[in-house]
């Protein structure tokens, strides 16, 4: 019998951002709602349910595409801390839940240059069943989401 307690997924070591680790950290804290013109076939809107944007306690919505299927999350901002670019997602709402009894989301930015910054992302989760699959594939969305940005602010930069 498999262990259904929480796990945990680390992801960093090809997530090389060419810019300065502010830059992701400001779309994702400040400007989140650019994302659906980021990375329109990754995230197809965003929606400040509570709070103010880059605030903890804020509620937020989104609308993504993951696995090929439209799905929606609500989150809480648990954290964030500007030094050290990071924030803590707590997944409550969406498509996620069904399959997870818990879900967290962080990141934090080390910035290594003045271009280049090593962006590492978190999830922490508990199955609600023993076959649930790992998040791996939503992990790699937000991989995608990194590169997407990063594209996006080079060629507009």
């Amino acid at each position: 019998m498999a262990e259904l307690g929480k796990k945990k997924i680390v992801a960093s070591e090809d997530n090389w951002f060419l810019l300065r680790g502010d830059v992701f950290h400001d779309v994702l804290s400040k400007r989140p709602h650019d994302l659906a013109t980021i990375t329109p076939e990754k995230v197809q809107g965003f929606t400040l349910l509570g709070g103010d944007l880059g605030t903890v306690g804020s509620k937020i919505c989104w609308h993504y595409t993951h696995d090929g299927k439209d799905r929606v999350a609500k989150e809480i901002i648990q954290d964030i801390n500007e030094e050290k670019k990071s924030i803590v997602f707590k997944m409550i709402e969406g498509d996620l839940m069904e399959l997870y009894k818990t879900f967290t989301i962080m990141y934090h930015v080390d910035v290594l240059g003045d271009e280049e910054s090593l962006i590492t992302w978190t999830l922490d989760y508990e199955k609600l069943k023993e076959d649930t699959p790992h998040p791996g594939t939503f992990l790699n969305l937000l991989l995608h989401a990194v590169e997407d940005i990063e594209s996006h602010h080079i060629k507009n930069a």
